[in-house]
């Protein structure tokens, strides 16, 4: 299924690592054992650069010639035999002389585009390493010599073959990351160690297999872009809406039929992408989003077949006739007593609450009534908003917009008028 993936126009700190500290091995068509070679060989040779630079940097000595000081440095100058000797007994090191040998150099790796199927142990070398490239492998999974670069702050590892088991269990000891790219994998859910990784700000989970977002994602508040575009999603929690740091919300391309309330706290957000979903409707309080620029809706029934569809699913589904003669007696404040009624329907009637409309009257006890009302999106639009009226789903409260709607209707249009991009064809 291709899906247009959205990426942040934010970058982490680690993309604006001077060229100078990168390695590009990308495109080479590397396996794990011939890019564990490579990074050897790489190893070794910074290694010999910085024998090179404490060598000619000892006083007395200049390119292997006496300086123009003499000897006085105290160290006889080496002659130019000397000093190819010292080159060739440096570059003889064994695999035992590099085991405690680092890279505090390289903060950047590119790795893209090779034929890895896991990562060499030789990886663990590259200890200031701030952001690594492993996109568009054959990685089924990722050990955990990854947990070894405390320095990281970025890690791609899209257009690979991850499944849910694919990752390290503990990724929180990753304390610094801030980008993670997992699209294009075999995700069918979101792996739980990343609800534990809080201070990640960038999180791009599109075109997998999800189907499942748990409760748990409120504890991650540092998030200001989270892509689950192009999964299979049917629903997202309402915890969702506790992100407070969001500005970015992708969830394009799944089979989502509604939105929680909840999406009104995302008082940050400026993107929203809802496109080629099952959405009849946006929760009323969607108008609440003053900050939000860019809302896209094409591709859903919204737009496209709201009256012959989905309307009549959620516009014409009446009460039972148990919960017609209930709300009767309660409206109606019919006495009665334990003794005239079995005891299910005493206990039935005493569940009975008000809905939380002020323009509502009505009463409540399983049912749901949905009423839709259309507003102006642009002055160019009339969205579809959904009103839960006599609604368990109703909070014990009237919420704030119910009562700003009761008052007047301008305020709906008013933080849509702002949006510059409305996309629903």
């Amino acid at each position: 299924m291709a899906v247009n993936m959205y990426y942040s126009s934010e970058s982490s700190d680690s993309e604006n690592t001077v060229e100078s500290s990168s390695l590009d091995l990308s495109y080479l068509m590397l396996d794990t054992d011939s890019l564990a070679v490579h990074l050897k060989n790489s190893v070794r040779e910074q290694h010999l650069q910085r024998r090179d630079v404490q060598y000619y940097a000892t006083p007395g000595t200049s390119n292997g010639k006496e300086s123009e000081g003499g000897s006085d440095g105290g160290t006889r100058p080496r002659t130019g035999i000397e000093d190819l000797n010292t080159r060739l007994s440096h570059s003889s090191l064994t695999d035992t002389d590099l085991d405690n040998i680092h890279d505090t150099v390289t903060q950047k790796l590119l790795l893209q585009h090779n034929m890895l199927l896991t990562l060499p142990f030789e990886i663990m070398k590259f200890s200031k390493l701030r952001s690594l490239d492993l996109s568009s492998n054959n990685l089924t999974h990722v050990n955990d010599f990854l947990l070894q670069l405390p320095e990281l702050q970025t890690l791609l590892l899209h257009n690979n073959s991850l499944t849910d088991d694919g990752l390290p269990k503990d990724m929180s000891v990753l304390t610094k990351l801030r980008e993670l790219n997992l699209s294009g994998n075999l995700l069918t859910r979101m792996p739980n160690q990343l609800y534990e990784m809080n201070g990640l700000k960038y999180l791009y989970l599109g075109n997998n297999q999800i189907t499942d977002v748990l409760p748990d994602i409120k504890a991650m508040q540092s998030l200001q872009v989270l892509n689950l575009g192009g999964n299979r999603l049917e629903t997202v929690p309402d915890e969702l809406g506790e992100l407070q740091q969001l500005g970015s919300l992708v969830l394009c391309d799944n089979r989502l039929r509604k939105l929680p309330r909840s999406i009104s706290n995302l008082t940050r957000l400026r993107s929203l992408l809802l496109h080629k979903n099952n959405l009849c409707c946006l929760p009323v309080g969607a108008v609440k989003l003053r900050g939000l620029m860019e809302l896209s809706l094409r591709d859903n029934p919204l737009v496209t077949r709201f009256v012959n569809s989905c309307a009549r699913e959620l516009m014409y589904n009446p009460p039972s006739l148990l919960e017609l003669a209930a709300r009767v007696i309660k409206l109606k404040k019919v006495e009665y007593t334990s003794q005239d009624l079995p005891q299910t329907l005493v206990t039935y009637l005493s569940n009975g609450q008000r809905c939380v409309n002020p323009k509502c009257k009505g009463m409540y006890f399983t049912s749901c009534v949905e009423h839709i009302k259309f507003v102006d999106f642009c002055g160019m639009y009339r969205v579809p908003l959904m009103h839960y009226l006599c609604s368990s789903r109703c909070s014990s409260k009237t919420p704030d917009y119910y009562r700003a709607l009761s008052e007047s209707d301008s305020e709906e249009d008013e933080p849509a008028a702002r949006m510059k991009r409305v996309l629903l064809g």
